[in-house]
């Protein structure tokens, strides 16, 4: 697979990532754990090099998870984690915490979890209005400066958030949800990144799986799925949300490819350093999704989207009101 730089930083990796949320979290009950290393190890054998993960996904399960299934590949592959959460004793989130003690702390356990030396990249997993982001930057510098961290992340922070973090400690990349359904970055995030030099890595690229063309008003999901609180994955949100996948479908078919191939596609076709990164539990969602790197879209292609995309208004907001006063800030 082609690979792609995250901004002026020295990291590469592949064009696609894997999000391995999904594996241990939030859409239900947990893949079986032979299964979910053979999905991740298959992942490395098809050229993927970038994988997603996090403390509070599980919580801890999915880090274990990916340290075990990456570590005879650890030379290879670059894995991404993150801090920020507050966990109550049963590990369930209990708010935000990125006070520089509590980092530290994040870091030493994620680095034992993951089985590796050094954490390549760290995200803040959200902006923490209580912490100046100064000295969460400044926390995680200090990690650098010790080895234990390479490259400083944020996640779905705001344009005067990043700034004043990459004046503290260099930013190689911003990870915040980005595809033809939620495109608020396009306003103020990725001219901010541009300018700065700092690599976007979009989550949720087909849309949480909606933009698959795999789901519609009948469509329910697990009861301990987190999809069923979002006011965007509704039976009158989905079936007024069909028209996108429409699109994606009309141009799929003309390019003999699927909806999903021509959603990361579009992704890729933005930004050289925009390195999307969809997760799956299913080999073949797995190949389908690393399939779009060789899809071309045409300058022609782009416009045809970006003009049907304009007409179409998408219905449903992407979070309850009490998640949403955690991004952008």
């Amino acid at each position: 697979m082609q690979k792609r730089k995250l901004g002026n930083s020295t990291l590469e990796v592949s064009a696609l990532g894997l999000g391995c949320m999904g594996l241990s979290f939030g859409y239900g009950p947990a893949a079986d754990k032979q299964e979910a290393i053979s999905l991740i190890r298959s992942a490395v054998d098809r050229g993927v090099t970038f994988f997603d993960t996090a403390e509070v996904y599980g919580p801890f399960t999915n880090e274990e998870l990916v340290g075990e299934a990456l570590a005879p590949f650890r030379r290879q592959v670059v894995i991404a984690t993150k801090f920020g959460f507050k966990l109550d004793p049963n590990g369930q989130q209990a708010g935000l915490n990125s006070r520089p003690e509590h980092i530290k702390q994040v870091a030493e356990a994620s680095l034992k979890r993951l089985k590796v030396e050094s954490i390549d990249l760290f995200y803040q997993h959200r902006v923490d209005p209580d912490v100046p982001i100064e000295d969460v930057a400044g926390a995680v510098k200090e990690l650098i400066q010790e080895g234990k961290v390479k490259h400083f992340g944020l996640s779905e922070a705001g344009a005067k958030t990043i700034r004043r973090a990459h004046a503290i400690q260099p930013v190689t990349a911003v990870q915040s949800e980005y595809s033809l359904w939620t495109r608020g970055p396009e306003a103020e995030v990725l001219p901010t990144l541009e300018e700065l030099g700092i690599g976007f890595v979009p989550f949720s690229p087909l849309g949480k799986g909606f933009l698959t063309g795999k789901m519609n008003e009948t469509t329910r999901f697990d009861r301990n799925d987190f999809r069923n609180i979002l006011p965007r994955f509704t039976p009158e949100a989905l079936k007024a949300n069909q028209a996108l996948v429409a699109l994606l479908g009309t141009i799929a078919e003309r390019k003999k490819v699927t909806p999903a191939q021509i959603a990361l596609a579009w992704l890729l076709a933005q930004k050289p350093w925009i390195v999307p990164i969809p997760g799956t539990t299913k080999l073949h969602r797995l190949e389908e999704n690393i399939g779009a790197a060789n899809v071309e879209l045409t300058p022609d292609d782009l416009r045809e989207i970006e003009s049907a995309a304009s007409k179409i208004t998408v219905h449903g907001a992407r979070y309850p009101e009490h998640l949403e006063k955690r991004t952008g800030l």
